[in-house]
């Protein structure tokens, strides 16, 4: 075989190869793409612009009680930041539509600004901060769910549901309660949804707050 015929043959396979290049690349460029997935939050207070009348005169602190925050359990399949759902008995998730972080950091993050919010004695310590600790508080959050109990085409509810359990320094037992709410969403929407969420958790940190106050003062 000549060196010419070589030649042609090694140019014909470079020609091939590179025809075939273009096409995957012009293949993987239309793709279609996945759409991003939206993000929602709750447990956040709205801020309000400060008033502009005049600051009244500081009033006497009440006397600090101090309540450790323990480690407690969040319900494992909805601890991450996909919306769980159930219909008919069926779990499933809320597609394209995720937390902004997983809702057991959310849920922590609500439980510390609804007792920094709290106007009682009782201040939320956390692992490693300075201070004495008259009480530790564990939560556990047992539900945290949307439930489709009037079929999958109708607004859902929400079901936050949370066990509380406070004890003394000296590890006695200082109270246990459970707190839930139910929350029905506004429509089928997952805003709606989330503002249910929003709302069930704000109820709870309400009725938690002033239970632990209770509970320590008494």
């Amino acid at each position: 075989m000549t060196r010419a015929v070589l030649r042609s043959n090694a140019l014909i396979r470079l020609m091939v190869f590179g025809a075939c290049a273009i096409a995957l690349s012009g293949c993987i460029s239309l793709l279609p793409k996945a759409k991003p997935a939206q993000l929602y939050r709750f447990g956040q207070p709205a801020f309000a612009a400060e008033p502009a009348a005049t600051v009244p005169a500081p009033a006497a602190a009440p006397e600090s009680i101090g309540v450790f925050r323990a480690n407690g359990m969040f319900q494992n399949e909805a601890a991450g930041d996909r919306i769980l759902t159930f219909t008919n008995g069926k779990a499933a998730y809320i597609a394209q539509s995720r937390w902004v972080a997983p809702a057991s950091v959310l849920f922590d993050q609500a439980v510390l600004a609804a007792f920094d919010a709290d106007q009682g004695p009782v201040r939320l310590m956390s692992r490693g901060e300075p201070g004495k600790a008259d009480y530790a508080l564990r939560l556990d959050v047992r539900n945290f769910e949307t439930h489709y109990d009037a079929g999958p085409r109708r607004a859902p509810t929400v079901v936050v549901r949370v066990r509380a359990a406070l004890s003394k320094a000296d590890r006695s037992n200082a109270g246990e309660q459970i707190f839930e709410a139910s929350v029905k969403a506004s429509d089928n929407r997952v805003g709606a949804i989330a503002a249910a969420y929003d709302k069930a958790v704000a109820q709870v940190m309400s009725k938690l707050t002033a239970w632990t106050t209770a509970s320590a003062t008494s």
